[in-house]
């Protein structure tokens, strides 16, 4: 089929390139031309595992290009795929300017019979009120129809979760939507992909309601790893405890620093200010409070680090590791271990920064160095903020000699207590007792 992607950030990009993947031709559109000429390259915008192979693949076969005109895309595709940010807006309410904007600037193309498919995040009610939207703007008016596919994707495990997904929900309310969806997502489907056909409303609701119910598992398990700091309890065993019973399950149940990233918190959000216009107070309560442990976090982090410094870090040289808020990814978005890093600098602390992929922005509050040994030179504590695998693979003997203080706060309870132990560190984790 001939699919276009519209929009091309971390979803866009990635679902163009698996679209490519599944057989299809594809172009993505965006109104930045520089990052057009770098696809068009084969070049992610961001860094994210396996996107670069996949798109150089694609686009030296000519299955998948890029343009910045809606012209090249009305009616050459068969599917148009909206992909495009959906932030929040002060009100807390989705900002849906961009989807706005797609409408506007291809709905007036579509000469023909066409489907529309968004799968941008958005409020409940969208997407009845963007199809009829779309077909008042359209020459082709009833003939274009609009589905809604929500994404599902990690930072970091994109690839993965486009090209093996573990379900793929449609919201459709006509069979010939889903007679070109099959179509679309024929691989998938023939793998004994799970497919979940449902209303409009619902599939608006699956996106925000499963980031919410994980940010509730992350922040139940925090909650708890601060009751074991307070009672001598040991939040990982809890938590290997608690995740047998097949009802609650492991998965996301590991304490440490928290949710990040420019998805999560923009969704639950978004899902508590739907909740409030429909007075459903009871669930905007629970996410409120889900965002309170969430947050409190990272100045429990902050807290740990001046406790281990005696009081106070006042002109205390201290070592981050990561900056990223995830790893497998550069995106620093709502990043929890920035958060601490600001938090420290503002009581004083010189911070200096190591992340294998994100590359920040010249900042005032912080240095950021090239090297975990120029990160933790001098250092009068070390804090492991993003479990990037290079960091859990560290060898504690050898950075024991840069240091100044052998203190480590392992605020994503990644690493061996034994090894660094040995090594003559003093091991912090958020919930389980010190090792010296």
């Amino acid at each position: 089929m001939r699919i276009s992607v519209i929009g091309t950030g971390y979803l866009g990009t990635t679902h163009a390139a698996g679209m490519a993947e599944f057989g299809h031709e594809v172009i993505g559109v965006d109104v930045e031309p520089e990052r057009v000429k770098l696809l068009n390259s084969g070049q992610a915008p961001m860094y994210e595992v396996n996107l670069d192979p996949l798109l150089e693949r694609h686009t030296a076969s000519g299955r998948l290009r890029f343009t910045t005109d809606y012209a090249d895309i009305a009616d050459w595709a068969d599917v148009h795929f909206i992909c495009v940010g959906t932030p929040q807006a002060p009100s807390g309410a989705a900002d849906l300017a961009q989807i706005n904007s797609v409408r506007d600037g291809l709905a007036p193309l579509l000469t023909k019979p066409t489907l529309i498919v968004n799968k941008s995040t958005v409020p409940v009610g969208t997407a009845s009120a963007l199809r009829q939207q779309i077909r008042a703007l359209a020459p082709a008016g009833d003939a274009v129809d609009l589905a809604f596919n929500p994404e599902f994707l990690r930072e970091g495990l994109a690839v993965e979760d486009t090209l093996r997904p573990d379900r793929i929900v449609l919201g459709i309310e006509d069979e010939v939507s889903l007679a070109i969806l099959d179509q679309v997502y024929a691989i998938p489907f023939s793998e004994d992909t799970p497919r979940v056909i449902t209303n409009f409303a619902t599939a608006e609701l699956i996106k925000n309601a499963a980031n919410a119910f994980l940010a509730t598992k992350i922040s139940f398990i925090n909650a708890m790893a601060q009751l074991c700091q307070a009672t001598g309890g040991d939040v990982t065993q809890l938590a290997d405890a608690i995740g047998y019973d097949k009802r609650i399950g492991r998965g996301m149940l590991n304490a440490g620093l928290g949710f990040g990233g420019g998805c999560i918190p923009k969704d639950i959000r978004a899902l508590a200010y739907s909740a409030d216009e429909h007075g459903v107070d009871v669930l905007s309560n629970l996410i409120e409070s889900v965002e309170k442990i969430n947050n409190g976090q990272r100045a429990e982090v902050t807290q740990l680090a001046v406790d281990q410094l005696g009081g106070s870090v006042d002109g205390k040289r201290v070592a981050v590791l990561g900056a990223s808020f995830k790893p497998g990814t550069d995106d620093t978005r709502n990043s929890p271990a920035l958060t601490v890093a600001d938090q420290l600098h503002a009581r004083g602390a010189e911070v200096i920064i190591f992340d294998p992929q994100a590359k920040l922005a010249p900042r005032e509050n912080f240095t950021q160095v090239d090297t975990v040994e120029a990160a933790v030179r001098d250092a009068d504590i070390v804090l492991h903020l993003t479990e990037w695998p290079e960091f859990r693979n560290l060898d504690p003997a050898a950075l024991a000699d840069l240091v100044k203080t052998k203190i480590i706060i392992d605020a994503r309870l990644k690493l061996n207590p034994a090894t660094w132990h040995v090594a003559g560190w003093k091991l912090v984790q958020l919930g389980r007792a010190a090792t010296l």
